[in-house]
C-alpha cells in the first residue's frame, strides 16, 4: 500500500509539473491583456518581483496537487468501477449483446505467447523468413493498445487525440527513435489527417498508418517490432510494406487456420480464466428478464466448447440469438450476406432464415438483417466488445526565464517517471503528456461506458444510471477557483480523466 501511495504521489507530481507550464502561459497572457489574477504588491518606482511571484504560484499549484492525492488513490484502487462517456441508465436497457473473445471469455497470459510463437513460425515456414527470428520471444510488457504503426517507415508510436506524436514513444524495431529524427521524418510532431488511419486502418495513402485497437493486436505489434529489429541489427535491406503485410497475414492465419482455436480447445483450463464472473453476470441479467445475444467472429465449435466451460452445457438457453463467424466489421456494413443456420454437427443449412430463433446458432449475416429480424433498435440495446474503434507566453526577464527552465526540467523528469509507471516504452493507454491519446478519443466517440471487464456489472444495480464527469472546457477554467484560477482546473481535469 505504501508503494502504491508513493506511485500515486509521483503521478500527481507529474500532473503538477505539466499543469504548471500551461498555467504559467495562461497567467502571463492574463498579465499582458487584463492584468494578473493577483496583482503584485510593489513599492512605487520599483520593479515587480517576477521570480518571487512565479515561485509563489508554483507552490500553490504543488499544494493543490498534493491535496488531490487521496482522491486519485481511491480511483486507482478501484478496478471494478464502470466509467461513463455518456449519460446512460441501465433501467432503459432491455437487450444486452456481447462479443465472445475478451468480453464473455477472458484469456490467460499464455494466449498472446501462443499467437506470437505461431505467427513467428508461419513467417519462417511459409514466408521463408530467417530461422534466426525464432530467438525472439513475446514480451507482454512491450506494447499497449491504441498505438499507430507507420507502414512505410516501419515505426511504432503513440499519437494523441489531436494527431500529435508523443516524443519518446516512437520505436523502430525495439529501439526508441531520437526526438530529433522523429521531428525530421514528420517535419514536426504532427501527423496530417490524410496520413492517419481511419477506424479500420485505411487511409487515402493506402495503409500509411495502421492503428492497433484490440487486445489481440498486442502480439502483432511485438512481432512486427522483433522482425524489424532483426533486419536492422543484421543490416538486411528489406521492404517495410512487405514485412508489415507478411506479419499481418501470419497473425491472421493463426486464427483462420485454426491454430489458436485448436490449442485453446486442447488445454482450455490453461487459456481461459474468470469463468465464474461471466456466469454471474449472465445469471444476473437473466434473473431480471433481460434479453441477450452473442455476435462473434469465432467459429461455432470453438464458442460452444468455451461457453460450456464457462457457463455449462445449457449456455444457449440464456441467449435469444447466437451468431458466429460474423466477420466483423463487415457484419456492420455489408447488407448482402444472409444468415445461415448451423446444426448440432456444425454443418451449414440452406434454409432461408425468416426468424432468429432462441437456442439456434447462426453464421455470418449482417446488421441490417439482424435488426429487421429481431426488431431490436435504439437506446434499449447495449452491446459489449473489446474493439473500439503550448506555446508559452511568459515574462521575458532573465530571472523569470531561469525559473521557467527549472520548471521545464522538472516537468521532463516527471513526465518520464510517470510514463514508466504505466509502460516503459509508451506510457499510459489513455494519455500522452498532457493530451488524451488517439485511442481514448475513439473510445469516447464509440463507447457510452467502459470498464476493465464484464464482471464490473456485478457492482451495479440493473437500474443504475451512469453520468459522465463534467470536466471544464478551456474557456471555463477561470470560473473554477478564486484562489488560483489558472492552475487548479487543469489539475482537476487530469485527475478526473485518469
Amino acid at each position: 500500500m505504501a508503494t502504491a501511495a508513493a506511485a500515486v504521489a509521483r503521478r500527481a507530481g507529474a500532473r503538477a509539473a505539466a499543469a504548471l507550464l500551461s498555467a504559467c502561459g495562461t497567467a502571463a497572457r492574463g498579465w499582458r491583456r487584463a492584468g494578473p489574477a493577483r496583482p503584485l504588491c510593489t513599492a512605487p518606482g520599483t520593479a515587480p518581483d517576477m521570480k518571487g511571484y512565479l515561485w509563489e504560484r508554483y507552490r500553490e499549484a504543488k499544494r493543490s496537487t498534493e491535496d488531490l492525492v487521496p482522491s486519485i488513490m481511491n480511483n486507482l484502487l478501484n478496478p471494478d468501477a464502470i466509467f461513463s462517456n455518456n449519460e446512460m441508465s441501465l433501467s432503459d436497457i432491455e437487450i444486452y449483446g456481447f462479443d465472445y473473445d475478451y468480453t464473455l471469455v477472458f484469456y490467460s497470459k499464455h494466449l498472446h505467447t501462443l499467437i506470437f510463437n505461431a505467427a513467428r513460425d508461419l513467417l519462417i515456414n511459409e514466408h521463408r523468413y530467417p530461422a534466426e527470428i525464432r530467438k525472439y520471444e513475446y514480451d507482454p510488457n512491450f506494447a499497449i493498445r491504441g498505438l499507430h504503426y507507420d507502414v512505410q517507415r516501419a515505426v511504432l508510436m503513440k499519437i494523441d487525440a489531436f494527431h500529435y506524436i508523443q516524443l519518446g514513444t516512437v520505436y523502430r524495431g525495439l529501439s526508441v527513435v531520437p526526438d530529433e529524427e522523429v521531428i525530421e521524418m514528420y517535419e514536426g510532431s504532427h501527423v496530417p489527417l490524410e496520413q492517419m488511419s481511419d477506424f479500420y486502418g485505411k487511409s487515402s495513402h493506402g495503409n500509411t498508418m495502421k492503428q492497433f485497437m484490440d487486445i489481440f493486436s498486442l502480439p502483432e505489434m511485438s512481432l512486427l517490432s522483433c522482425v524489424n529489429e532483426y533486419f536492422l541489427k543484421n543490416n538486411i535491406d528489406y521492404e517495410p510494406v512487405h514485412l508489415y503485410k507478411d506479419v499481418k497475414d501470419s497473425i491472421r492465419d493463426v486464427h483462420i487456420k485454426g491454430i489458436m482455436y485448436r490449442a485453446i480447445e486442447a488445454d482450455i483450463e490453461k487459456y481461459i480464466c474468470y469463468a465464474e464472473q461471466t456466469r454471474a453476470v449472465l445469471a444476473k441479467l437473466a434473473d431480471h428478464g433481460k434479453k441477450m445475444f452473442l455476435i462473434t467472429n469465432s467459429p461455432s465449435s470453438f464458442v460452444d466448447k468455451g461457453m460450456r466451460y464457462i457457463v455449462g452445457k445449457d449456455w444457449r438457453d440464456l441467449f435469444d440469438v447466437v451468431i458466429v463467424q460474423a466477420e466483423k466489421p463487415n457484419f456492420f456494413n455489408d447488407k448482402r450476406r444472409p444468415f445461415r443456420k448451423v446444426n448440432e454437427k456444425g454443418v451449414l443449412l440452406w434454409d432461408k432464415i425468416h426468424k432468429l430463433q432462441k437456442g439456434q446458432i447462426y453464421k455470418q449475416g449482417n446488421l441490417y438483417e439482424f435488426l429487421k429480424l429481431t426488431g431490436w433498435r435504439g437506446s434499449k440495446v447495449l452491446y459489449f466488445g473489446d474493439h473500439i474503434y503550448s506555446d508559452l507566453a511568459v515574462h521575458r526577464d532573465a530571472e523569470s526565464q531561469l525559473v521557467l527552465q527549472e520548471w521545464k526540467k522538472e516537468r521532463k523528469e516527471m513526465r518520464e517517471m510517470t510514463k514508466n509507471f504505466f509502460n516503459t516504452q509508451f506510457g499510459s493507454l489513455f494519455r500522452t503528456d498532457q493530451n488524451p491519446t488517439y485511442f481514448l478519443r475513439r473510445l469516447s466517440r464509440f463507447a457510452d461506458i467502459y470498464m476493465a471487464s464484464l464482471s464490473c456489472l456485478l457492482n451495479y444495480d440493473v437500474s443504475h444510471t451512469f453520468y459522465p464527469r463534467r470536466t471544464p472546457l478551456q474557456h471555463e477554467l477561470p470560473a473554477w477557483s478564486d484562489r488560483a484560477p489558472a492552475l487548479r482546473p487543469p489539475l482537476l481535469q487530469e485527475a478526473q480523466a485518469e
